[in-house]
């Protein structure tokens, strides 16, 4: 069961993780670059085309960015959520 933002406004505790989660997310310069491209639509052949990761390192980056509720995944469908649209404003 994927995780929700609702879970975690229950308590300041479980807020103060969110957001640490969130921040996590989208520190990273990289991890901010594919939710770009990821909002442009571009698919992860063309993703780790652009970046140069491989399948492991891009996978690993994936999982940070769900963790950190940016990205939802459905077996290869991939959307970027209202957390993750917060690269049209940072940088």
């Amino acid at each position: 069961m994927k995780e929700r933002w609702s879970e975690y406004s229950r308590s300041i505790e479980k807020s103060r993780e969110y957001h640490k989660r969130y921040q996590i997310a989208v520190n990273s310069p990289l991890r901010r670059k594919i939710l770009k491209m990821l909002k442009k639509g571009k698919n992860l052949e063309e993703i780790k085309k652009e970046t140069g990761l491989n399948d492991r390192d891009l996978e690993y980056h994936l999982q940070i960015l769900e963790w950190g509720f940016c990205i939802d995944r459905s077996g290869e469908k991939i959307e970027v959520t209202k957390e993750g649209e917060v690269v049209d404003y940072i940088e």
